[in-house]
């Protein structure tokens, strides 16, 4: 993304738009920090530009990590799918994904409203790969790591910027204190933010099976969260 200099107007109303600050107003012209830029097209795509000088050039690999995982509407060359990860738990009615016994986890590396470099990412998903655990193979990530053993990501793509990338896997239950503490330990080493989601089948008393090992550890667990409620029936 760059912004046409001989067409600026310089009134900085693109400014505010960029997630990750990225634009910078300068005397009487607005320019984009490539370095900063995570591709995101937001600046583009909502600030409405009155001079149009928001332009999208051509990225190739591996700058088109940056869109793939930042911009909302870029279709995955990995998935063939929009946005960052994969469905989830909001389709497991009909997927059955995640069976009891078993979480569903995702870590959401960059979020909220930070970004992170591939090389933070690279850190988490070592940390978990320690504990035997694969990766979610439909999730876009996963293309951009070289060793699913080690979590070790591809070389080329380590200093690419984006909006936020997830790492997605399922485990057993049992393995979700291991994964906590893996990720606590790492947390102290990386240079960004994330937000961890976990999703599994209610017990049929309707408690919560991931609550015995969440709360009252110092962990803040957001007052909202997605529900699937169960009116599909599995495909075959």
């Amino acid at each position: 993304m760059f912004i046409d200099e001989e067409s600026c107007l310089g009134c900085g109303q693109c400014v505010p738009y960029c997630p990750v600050g990225a634009i910078n107003l300068d005397e009487d012209c607005a320019s984009i920090d490539i370095d900063e830029c995570v591709e995101c097209c937001n600046c583009q795509r909502w600030a409405e530009c009155p001079a149009d000088a928001i332009i999208q050039d051509e990225l190739s690999w591996p700058r088109t990590i940056r869109k793939a995982l930042s911009d909302e509407m870029a279709v995955s060359e990995s998935t063939g799918i929009t946005g960052r990860g994969t469905e989830e738990m909001k389709t497991n009615d009909v997927t059955g994904r995640i069976q009891p016994g078993m979480v569903a986890v995702a870590i959401e590396v960059g979020r909220p409203a930070l970004g992170t470099r591939i090389a933070q990412v690279e850190k988490i998903a070592m940390a978990v790969a320690k504990l035997g655990i694969q990766f979610e193979e439909q999730n876009p990530v996963t293309s951009l790591i070289s060793d699913p053993n080690t979590g070790l990501f591809k070389k080329e793509v380590l200093n690419e910027k984006v909006l936020s990338a997830i790492l997605e896997f399922v485990a057993r239950l049992d393995q979700l204190p291991d994964i906590l503490r893996a990720l606590e330990d790492v947390s102290k080493q990386i240079d960004t933010v994330f937000s961890l989601d976990v999703a599994t089948p209610l017990n049929d008393d309707g408690s919560v099976p991931t609550d015995p090992y969440i709360k009252g550890k110092n962990i803040w667990v957001a007052p909202n969260g997605k529900t699937n409620i169960g009116i599909g029936r599995v495909s075959l």
